[in-house]
């Protein structure tokens, strides 16, 4: 492995993310070959998150390639709930399961160049 592919495999990656103060949403061009239509689900989980819990929420890649959905808000923020934020994550990351694990797949065989022969086991 080179010394860059190590240094990528160690840095922390967002896929998107939206900001509720903002009213902004971002998505990291490096994931534009994944299909549309899960832009477009990933896109509306982040806007509606936001809608719901109000701060920022992203979806990335932690450093050892597991998919992390993290939200935050500002200080002075009274009508941010942490609460029900960590629930809402629990809530999506169950009924999205099979598209994070797809999403997870192309992460490390298509960015992070990891064979997929390792990927997929030693299932026949």
């Amino acid at each position: 492995m080179s010394c860059d592919e190590k240094e990528r495999k160690m840095e922390k990656v967002v896929i998107c993310g939206a900001n509720a103060y903002e009213k902004k949403y971002y998505f990291n061009k490096d994931f534009d070959k994944i299909p549309e239509s899960m832009q477009d689900e990933l896109h509306i989980i982040c806007v509606l998150f936001t809608e719901e819990a109000g701060g920022i929420f992203t979806i990335g890649f932690d450093e050892e390639g597991e998919l992390v959905m993290e939200t935050n808000s500002e200080e002075d923020d009274i009508y941010y709930d942490e609460i029900a934020a960590g629930m809402l994550i629990k809530q999506i990351r169950d009924n999205r399961q099979e598209m994070f694990e797809a999403l997870s797949l192309y992460y490390r065989a298509i960015i992070l160049k990891e064979p997929i022969s390792s990927l997929l086991g030693d299932e026949n």
